[in-house]
């Protein structure tokens, strides 16, 4: 592709004047994103910088982007994460911390959307290893363009671009970067997946082809989200937070629909970034069949006659807390009468002794003992879902028809 096109790319991936966030590690990819955003001017432009305390070099990294950043003319902000303990996925932990992050940057800044330095080969990588994972639809489809989660819009515009192309257009301005040392480390499954993408390439595998199956998958993965909404349409229903699915519904829909309205309904009510894993999925479903309930990726799932009810599992929210006007457990926002000492937390048990009208609110006890309540202290100000409103409101930030498309 020649540099001078990505002035168009940028205006078909980042449209409109809006306030536009970009995050920058220093590396090729981003700053050619930076740099060719601040050249076609237009917008609000900020950057902002994850240094997630990994390195030694880390540091010095954002100040290097910071540089750049004050010759063309664009604020900069470095965001600290210290948060890995050293167990579990790395990568993964890195990369969930630093959305968190930039999300928080940007809201807190009034900037509703953020874009991102991934490339073409970005996308056939990401492809290539989760076909190694034995991916469906979804996983095939690989990152889309625009996607929305944490309430910011992550833009992708450089998925038709290869990465060979931004490093043509840094040297045509002279521009180094940074090469980070992790993307040699053979730990690493997607180092692993480039080094095989290289060696594939002779066989007409390559990034292009791979990106190319991405594309088609996506379009697929449209097609089965209508089916899936028109079918919840029909079978689903949004129950205070909680959501009931007939199950001769589920059984007349097509496997793979009716698959999708439970790990939506899932993902939903537990506010989950990924999907509970397939063989965890088919044994609930599996013991569902012999017993009353079970619990699953933070939620509990009750049969009840012939429907299925997918609540929140109490034990999921026992710690969670936030102050009033910010979201309690990723979906509930509560409003009310606040004088400044309320906290969010979960009803409980203690919580749900003090409303005696819960019965009357129609919900099973479980979904009410998870459900928000304002709290002062240990004193319970109010329970909306449990009937002791006092003023106060609690509702979801989309519904669960919504999520059926957004996820």
């Amino acid at each position: 592709m020649p540099i001078d096109d990505l002035a168009s790319v940028l205006a078909r991936g980042c449209p409109g004047p809006a306030p536009l966030g970009v995050a920058v590690s220093g590396g090729g990819d981003s700053l050619a994103l930076l740099i060719a955003l601040a050249e076609a001017g237009g917008r609000s432009l900020r950057a902002v910088t994850v240094d997630h305390g990994l390195r030694p070099e880390a540091a010095d990294e954002a100040r290097f982007v910071a540089g750049i950043c004050a010759r063309l003319g664009v604020g900069h902000d470095t965001l600290t994460w210290r948060g890995w303990r050293g167990q579990g996925n790395l990568q993964d932990a890195a990369r969930q911390a630093r959305f968190g992050l930039i999300a928080d940057w940007a809201r807190a800044r009034g900037i509703g959307r953020v874009a991102l330095g991934h490339t073409r080969d970005d996308q056939a990588e990401t492809v290539l290893m989760r076909l190694a994972r034995g991916a469906g639809v979804d996983g095939l489809s690989a990152m889309a363009p625009v996607r929305r989660a944490n309430g910011i819009d992550w833009l992708r515009p450089f998925l038709d671009v290869s990465r060979a192309d931004l490093r043509a257009f840094l040297h045509a301005r002279e521009q180094g970067w940074i090469e980070d040392p992790s993307n040699e480390d053979t730990r690493f499954a997607r180092i692993r997946a480039r080094q095989v993408l290289a060696g594939l390439a002779p066989l007409g595998l390559d990034a292009g082809a791979l990106a190319a199956t991405a594309t088609r998958m996506a379009e697929a993965r449209v097609a089965l989200q209508v089916c899936a909404a028109d079918t919840a349409a029909r079978i689903a229903q949004e129950d205070r937070g909680d959501v009931i699915l007939s199950c001769p519904g589920l059984q007349q829909a097509p496997a793979e629909i009716a698959r999708r309205l439970l790990v939506a309904a899932i993902r939903w009510v537990a506010s989950a970034p990924y999907a509970p894993r397939a063989d965890a999925l088919a044994e609930a479903m599996t013991t569902l069949q012999r017993a009353p309930r079970v619990t699953l990726h933070g939620c509990l799932i009750t049969r009840e006659r012939n429907r299925l009810r997918i609540a929140r599992e109490p034990a999921a929210v026992a710690d969670i807390s936030a102050l009033p006007g910010l979201p309690w457990d990723g979906r509930w926002w509560v409003q009310g009468p606040a004088e400044g000492d309320e906290t969010l937390r979960a009803l409980g048990e203690n919580g749900l002794s003090a409303c005696p009208g819960w019965r009357d609110a129609g919900l099973p006890r479980a979904s009410l003992i998870a459900s928000p309540g304002v709290w002062r202290g240990e004193t319970l100000v109010a329970a909306p879902l449990a009937g002791l409103g006092a003023g106060w409101t609690a509702r979801t930030g989309t519904g669960f028809a919504d999520s059926l498309v957004s996820h």
